[in-house]
């Protein structure tokens, strides 16, 4: 019906795939005219096969073999899992074929990619760090690159990828077809979009920043203290599904994770200090139910595409309001069902406003009450606090006593913040507890 090749309509049938996603529907039409696509939709949608299937299908027809060095297709993605999923699913799509794929991602040997590229591939898949490395070393070139993809572009941006996405747009082919899909759309995107596409048709399924509405979205109101029983209970309630629980410190999601286990929990964690060797084998074991729950920071929150997962816990919300959307994602893949559940202690009330505003709809709350968690308070918790020596919290400015601090009164002195979150310092008392104490 899009008007694939037969040959790549097999191959997806095979693997199950017979109806196109509505995210499918609208771009690969466009894509296979030959028209610059800007997509806007969320995780799990099946932005891979709108932007890889055109792609493979016009290298199918060309039958043009690689230069060496060159590729012929560019996929930039935020992540190395993220990455990894893209090369994988194009893997499947090009099976039985003659097209080669790469994947270059940084935490992996450099000298093998090196050689993996010498005879030049048909589609790479990239991280922007590892590939300017890769072109430092004059290891590939972009000449011949008439496919630009970039998915995942606002996390792109969020991750500080600017100057590199500026510095590789130069290097491609002028006569060329570029891609990008993002989940949310930031004003820097449109000066992202102005630099790399050319006369773009745009495509949306979810507003930007909207959930997908098979999610069940339900919020906890709970003291940081409180939040790793509260977990506990809760899991306990599904031990044989999936769940996903995202942290914010690597530290904090270590020392959770192993909390789990000594609750008698199937646990992993992958975050930033984790190999990348470690963390393949936490999302195998995952992915395979040897272990139900996997921890991680938001560095997986864009690179695990496991239908399975029926549960995301927010442990600790997200600085980042957009991330929100991109953390519950993992689940009502495909278009399961899912639920996400959020823990909100004091310190993240503001958070919790900002995600709100972001997806223009409040979290149903299943437990306690904002003016409950923080006595004396209603609805936003106001700086304050008197008196006594906190426990070190990186949110809250240094002397400046922080929207939560812990035993916070009412009639703390109006001090300056000092080197913190402007919004979230307040007093000059004690400095309140960070929510990645957990």
């Amino acid at each position: 019906m899009l008007g694939l090749a037969p040959r790549l309509v097999n191959i997806l049938k095979e693997q199950g795939i017979t109806d196109p996603t509505p995210i499918q529907t609208q771009a690969i039409p466009h894509a296979m005219n030959g028209r610059d696509v800007m997509g806007l939709a969320q995780t799990g949608t099946g932005k891979t096969a709108a932007f890889g299937l055109p792609m493979i299908d016009a290298l199918l027809k060309t039958g043009v073999k690689p230069n060496p060095k060159t590729a012929r297709g560019l996929i930039l993605a935020p992540t190395r899992e993220l990455a990894k999923q893209i090369a994988d699913n194009l893997t499947a799509y090009t099976k039985g074929s003659h097209l080669k794929v790469a994947l270059v991602v940084g935490g992996a040997g450099i000298a093998s990619q090196i050689k993996r590229l010498q005879n030049g591939v048909d589609l790479l898949v990239a991280t922007p760090g590892r590939l300017i490395d890769l072109l430092d070393r004059r290891a590939v070139r972009l000449d011949e690159t008439i496919y630009l993809v970039l998915d995942e572009a606002d996390q792109m941006l969020d991750m500080g990828f600017i100057h590199a996405l500026r510095r590789i747009a130069p290097l491609l082919a002028k006569d060329r077809q570029t891609m990008m899909f993002s989940a949310t759309m930031p004003k820097l995107m449109s000066e992202l979009a102005d630099a790399f596409l050319n006369d773009p048709i745009r495509v949306q399924v979810n507003p930007p920043g909207m959930a997908v509405k098979k999610i069940n979205q339900s919020l906890h109101y709970v003291a940081q203290a409180a939040k790793s029983d509260l977990l506990v209970e809760l899991l306990d309630k599904h031990r044989d599904e999936l769940a996903l629980v995202f942290g914010r410190t690597k530290h904090g999601c270590e020392k959770l994770y192993k909390f789990l286990e000594s609750k008698g929990f199937g646990a992993a964690s992958i975050h930033g200090n984790k190999s990348q060797g470690q963390r393949e084998r936490a999302i195998e074991a995952f992915k395979s139910g040897k272990v139900r729950v996997l921890v991680a920071t938001d560095v997986a929150a864009r690179g695990i595409d496991i239908p399975g997962v029926r549960h995301v816990y927010n442990f600790d919300l997200p600085n980042v309001a957009e991330n929100y959307v991109h953390r519950i994602g993992r689940t009502a893949r495909a278009g399961a069902e899912g639920s996400a559940i959020a823990f909100c202690a004091p310190d993240e009330m503001i958070d919790l406003k900002d995600i709100e505003k972001a997806m223009k709809e409040e979290i149903p709350v299943a437990s306690g009450r904002a003016w409950e968690i923080l006595p004396g308070q209603k609805k936003r918790p106001n700086g304050g606090g008197g008196g006594g020596r906190g426990r070190g919290a990186p949110r809250n400015g240094g002397g400046g006593g922080g929207r939560a601090a812990a035993g916070a009164g009412k009639h703390g002195g109006a001090g300056k913040p000092s080197g913190g979150n402007r919004k979230r310092s307040g007093g000059g008392g004690g400095r309140g507890r960070s929510a990645s104490a957990a």
